[in-house]
């Protein structure tokens, strides 16, 4: 077993995930999948996973690649995501796995509503739910997930199961076609893995997306049953083939890509301050993280208010090669405002504040914010610092 230092682990694990991506493609691609969330304080999950990699990107780019472009596209990975294209073949595993979820309550005791929606759908193209004039309700539902509207339970059906997919968003709702006139032929035509060679694929993935992964993971970074309960034998393979190796982390023991062990001689990326998404695949492995930069995170949004220790929306602050503070955003009307603000250490070097001013000018341009407010409770050094980099423009804000 190879045994490496945190200190040489957090940095190449660094420029594992933030060494710039060209473009949104390339950086879905590198990641595998980019986990998708509708709760928009300053974009979404998705939108700052991208801010993190892709220069100049801003919120709602990733929109051409996936409804102009096609290069991209909605599916189900760890949870719903945008995954590259030319993934879907693999991904048809879970359109496997949902079938049996949907038989009963859709496919038998409402197949009359799934005959009528891709009727209509072929008919009169790319539709919502609403739109649909096949409408019927079932009030014991209503409490579900979907809620009680026969139709928008029956494309989430055939969403899942392969037969609709997301051709466009009105309002960030999904608008679903077929699938044959998103997908293109030729990777329609690609035949299908066994589903245990596509679930050999799927667990490589996860390796080459984190670069190093425990095999205790959490239940969720295996896309829960799809993957948890094979994830033994699984791995058993990828080592048996030498695709990844076990390393030994001061006492963490995990696996790492032959791409992770060839970054360990290689410097650190310059020391940029990056703001970090809730379910960035950099976080994935909280408990790894916890263990490499002694930065214990939890995404408090389902969390009661009352019980919150840190705030509804609260981001890592990546400093160089150390998790070195939190921030909590929220972007209006042109307005950044500063909700919550923690730093790990009182000492924050003179360099971090150069860049920390960087960062805000980037972020701004990302959530298209013009100016930056600070609520009252934030630290009072912090606040003149944030507020001095809204007044100076593109002048300079002194450290705190």
């Amino acid at each position: 077993m190879t045994e490496l230092s945190k200190r040489d682990v957090r940095r190449a694990l660094v420029r594992y995930h933030f060494a710039e991506s060209a473009d949104v493609f390339s950086a879905v691609t590198k990641l595998k999948s980019v986990q998708f969330d509708p709760l928009a304080p300053v974009g979404c999950n998705h939108d700052l996973v991208l801010q993190s990699r892709v220069p100049h990107y801003k919120i709602g780019d990733w929109m051409k690649d996936a409804y102009q472009d096609r290069s991209i596209y909605d599916g189900w990975d760890k949870m719903a995501c945008l995954l590259p294209m030319d993934s879907w073949p693999l991904h048809r595993y879970f359109h496997h796995l949902f079938q049996p979820r949907f038989e009963k309550k859709i496919f038998t005791d409402h197949a009359d509503a799934v005959q009528a929606i891709l009727s209509e759908i072929q008919n009169r193209g790319p539709l919502q739910p609403k739109d649909c004039r096949f409408q019927q309700r079932r009030e014991d539902w209503k409490q579900s997930w979907f809620g009680p509207s026969v139709a928008k339970n029956t494309m989430r059906a055939l969403w899942h199961t392969g037969q609709l997919m997301t051709a466009g968003r009105k309002g960030g709702q999904h608008l679903y076609d077929l699938t044959e006139r998103i997908v293109p032929s030729k990777l329609r035509a690609i035949k299908e893995l066994p589903l245990k060679d596509a679930q050999h694929q799927l667990f490589l993935d996860r390796h080459l997306a984190l670069g190093l992964l425990r095999p205790s993971a959490a239940f969720e970074v295996w896309s829960g049953t799809a993957l948890y309960y094979d994830r033994k034998e699984g791995i058993a393979k990828l080592l048996d083939e030498n695709h990844i190796v076990p390393v030994e982390v001061e006492g963490a023991k995990a696996n790492a890509t032959h791409e992770f062990l060839k970054l360990l001689d290689l410097p650190s990326l310059h020391p940029q301050v990056r703001f970090i998404a809730p379910l960035d695949q950099f976080m994935w492995d909280r408990k790894l993280i916890r263990h490499l930069f002694d930065f214990d995170y939890c995404w408090e949004v389902y969390t009661p208010e009352s019980k919150r220790k840190w705030g509804y929306y609260v981001l890592p602050v990546l400093y160089g090669d150390q998790l070195v503070a939190r921030v909590e955003f929220w972007a209006r009307k042109g307005e950044l405002e500063v909700r919550q603000w923690y730093e790990e250490s009182s000492d924050l070097p003179p360099h971090f504040w150069q860049e920390l001013q960087l960062a805000l000018r980037r972020f701004m341009h990302y959530s298209s914010t013009h100016r930056i407010s600070v609520l009252d409770h934030i630290p009072p050094k912090a606040k003149a610092f944030f507020l001095a980099v809204s007044s100076h423009g593109s002048g300079t804000a002194s450290k705190p």
